[in-house]
């Protein structure tokens, strides 16, 4: 319904710019023309400008209602950008920043007008002078002010006053929440994952963890996906969030938070993460690299179970199941439960069954841990 109405007030408006540009523009109308266009019709030149008039003011409302549609589009576009900017900057900094323009345009305007009456130029060097002294005050006050804040609580909590103090720090801790955050940013590769249901349940991890909403499309279109094994994965993710969300052992938040310049869902997730200061929770290697490269706080499950895992020492006996042959004569492969592979030397013939084997040897590698083992024939079932 607003936005009908907006759609008619710009066409009114449009139509009424028409009208007076119809009215300037007829008495640059050749007067043998008018004359002629009135002869034609047998009226009266009266008729004829109210003519021209009513004709050009119907034209600018049909113009205007047609544009007004990509108008409001843009309009609104750039509304939703101007206030995601608007979001990401800190309370004090936007405060000080808009006292710095206020007072750059007195000054620029101050100046300007003792300019005022210089011929041709004079009338355009206040608005030159706004542009430079506006820009200037902002920037200077948007990076100075939160400083000349810092420094004049500084000097008021030197005094005794405890109480003073107590509300100071408390301020000086809310407005530096954006540093100090404790919200967590997930990814896809995470919450497909299902691992941060159940390390939530135990309690190891804190504050709030945030979806942003490109995420939660990602794993729309996963789940619409043709592939089986794509559209089970984005159903499993979604599936997930919906426990832990009906389960509130730990704040889930959705974040609207989007950039339209951006295609990566990954690149959108690192700046989200560096522009709000949250650290971003993934299983994605690459990103992980990436991401921690740029500076931001990664927290990766796939290390976290690397460290947690059991540690086994050279000489140590476990009980594996062999899987399948090795690639080398008469190797075995088998698996711990996390999934390691333990590569069993004269491993083959015990192929599906249970052995006890000895390790030989663990080789740590940037993609995991391998154990070497080798049976012994007499323990083996």
């Amino acid at each position: 319904m607003i936005y009908r109405i907006l759609r008619y007030v710009i066409a009114i408006l449009v139509g009424t710019a028409s009208y007076v540009g119809m009215e300037s523009l007829i008495p640059l109308i050749d007067p043998s023309f008018l004359e002629q266009f009135a002869s034609l019709g047998n009226i009266s030149h009266t008729m004829v400008n109210i003519i021209i008039v009513t004709v050009g003011t119907i034209v600018g409302v049909v113009i205007g209602y047609l544009i007004s549609s990509f108008l409001l589009h843009k309009g609104l576009f750039i509304a939703k950008r101007l206030e995601r900017v608007l979001t990401h900057i800190p309370n004090q900094q936007l405060i000080a920043g808009t006292i710095g323009l206020l007072f750059g345009l007195i000054i620029a305007n101050l100046i300007g007008f003792a300019f005022n009456q210089v011929p041709i130029i004079g009338p355009y060097i206040p608005i030159i002078l706004s542009a430079i002294f506006g820009y200037s005050g902002l920037r200077l006050m948007a990076r100075k002010g939160p400083e000349m804040y810092l420094n004049y609580v500084k000097q008021w909590t030197s005094g005794d006053n405890s109480n003073k103090k107590t509300k100071v720090s408390k301020s000086l801790r809310d407005s530096s929440n954006h540093v100090a955050s404790s919200h967590k940013l997930l990814d896809t590769s995470v919450i497909i994952d299902g691992r941060i249901k159940e390390l939530s349940a135990t309690g190891f991890i804190d504050g709030p963890l945030v979806v942003p909403i490109f995420v939660l499309n990602e794993l729309q279109t996963i789940s619409d996906s043709a592939d089986a094994t794509k559209r089970n994965r984005g159903r499993r993710g979604l599936d997930i969030l919906k426990d832990m969300q009906d389960s509130n052992v730990i704040p889930i938040q959705i974040v609207e938070d989007d950039y339209d310049d951006l295609e990566e869902v990954d690149s959108k997730l690192m700046r989200l993460s560096l522009e709000k200061h949250w650290k971003l929770m993934t299983n994605d290697y690459n990103l992980n690299k990436v991401a921690k490269v740029q500076g931001i706080h990664v927290l990766n499950l796939n290390e976290l179970a690397n460290v947690l895992k059991p540690a086994l020492i050279a000489g140590e006996w476990i009980r594996v199941q062999v899987m399948k042959e090795g690639k080398e004569i008469h190797q075995g492969v088998a698996y711990l439960d996390d999934g390691t592979m333990i590569v069993v030397e004269d491993g083959r013939p015990y192929v599906g069954q249970e052995v006890e084997v000895m390790v030989t040897s663990i080789l740590q590698t940037s993609a995991g841990r391998m154990i070497f083992a080798r049976v012994d024939g007499g323990k083996h079932e």
